[in-house]
Parts: C-alpha cells; sequence; structure tokens
C-alpha cells in the first residue's frame, strides 16, 4: 500500500466516521495506531529521548485525534493532520521531562485555532470521558494532559511517587482508549 493511498483511505474513514460510521471509525484508530507509534519513535529517537514515553504519546495522540476530529477539514488531507497532533503531543511529552523543544511559528500558523469559534461537541467529550475515571486519574489527566502540567508537578499537589502517577495516567488513558472505542472500562 503507497501513503496516498493508506491516506485515502484513512480520509475516507474518517470521513465515515463523522457521519456516524462506527466500524469506519474503528478502521482508522486501528490503522493509524501503528503509524503514529512509528513517527514517535522516530522522534523520541531524533531529540535523543529513550522510548519510555512512547507510548503515552500514541495514546495521547489517539485521545487528541478523537476529541478534535471534528476539526478536520475532509478537503485537506489528513495525513499532515494527523502528524500535526502526533508531533504536539510528543512535544508535550519532552517538555515534561525537560527537553527544549523549538518549531518554528511558520510550522503552526495555519494550525492555530480561531478562538472566537463556537465550541464544539468536543468539550462536551472530553467532560463525559473524564466523567467516566475515578477522581483521581481524572485529576491526573486533566492536569498532565490537558493542562501541560508535568508529571512532577502533579505528583507534588496529589502528594503521591511520579511513578504513582505515570501508572495512573498510563491507565487512565488506556481506559479512555477503551471507552471511545465502544468498549467499556
Amino acid at each position: 500500500m503507497t501513503p496516498r493511498s493508506r491516506e485515502e483511505d484513512w480520509s475516507a474513514w474518517m470521513a465515515a466516521a463523522l457521519e456516524g460510521d462506527e466500524s469506519s471509525y474503528h478502521r482508522f484508530l486501528e490503522a493509524v495506531t501503528p503509524h503514529l507509534r512509528m513517527l514517535a519513535a522516530r522522534r523520541l529517537s531524533a531529540f535523543g529521548a529513550d522510548n519510555q514515553d512512547l507510548e503515552d504519546v500514541v495514546q495521547e495522540a489517539l485521545l487528541a485525534i478523537h476529541l478534535k476530529r471534528g476539526t478536520w477539514d475532509p478537503q485537506r488531507p489528513i495525513g499532515p493532520w494527523i502528524s500535526t497532533i502526533a508531533r504536539n503531543k510528543l512535544i508535550d511529552a519532552l517538555r515534561r521531562r525537560g527537553h527544549r523543544v523549538h518549531v518554528p511559528i511558520d510550522d503552526v500558523v495555519d494550525l492555530v485555532p480561531d478562538e472566537r469559534q463556537p465550541a464544539t461537541d468536543d468539550q462536551h467529550d472530553v467532560g463525559r470521558m473524564l466523567g467516566s475515571l475515578k477522581p483521581v486519574q481524572r485529576d491526573i489527566v486533566q492536569s498532565v494532559s490537558l493542562d501541560g502540567s508535568s508529571v512532577r508537578e502533579t505528583a507534588a499537589r496529589l502528594s503521591m511517587t511520579e511513578g504513582a502517577v505515570r501508572v495512573a495516567l498510563h491507565r487512565a488513558l488506556k481506559s479512555l482508549a477503551v471507552l471511545y472505542r465502544g468498549g467499556t472500562t
């Protein structure tokens, strides 16, 4: 399969998913996950980071794709949209680890959302999905994944070890992934 035909499939599945076709959405997520894993591994290596955050980056990217799926324009290629989300989640992970990452403004200027646009159902989805988590997991996901706090800051605020926060975050993201794929947590 060529990258072009792969992206055509992804686009078709996402377009169908946006129209409510759950099986197309499942095919899309299953097809995109290995690509996200490869992108994250390659970029972690390029920044000299180890792969300890690889699965977290993949899960956070999948969650962001789900939450931001309404922002994808079916008239534009889906590959760059996916890559941008993955890159942003990777940058977040590197920053949490203390790496400095510089992204030229020209690379992201077209991707910055117009703050004047009304909120979509994504915020409702976030609240509903976070509501399914245990209170501590919800607080950790909100803090680390959505607010951008570091694991260290979150651990200190919650009087937990950094390892416990990482484990709770991983489990919470796994639960959220199962939830948005239509399973039970």
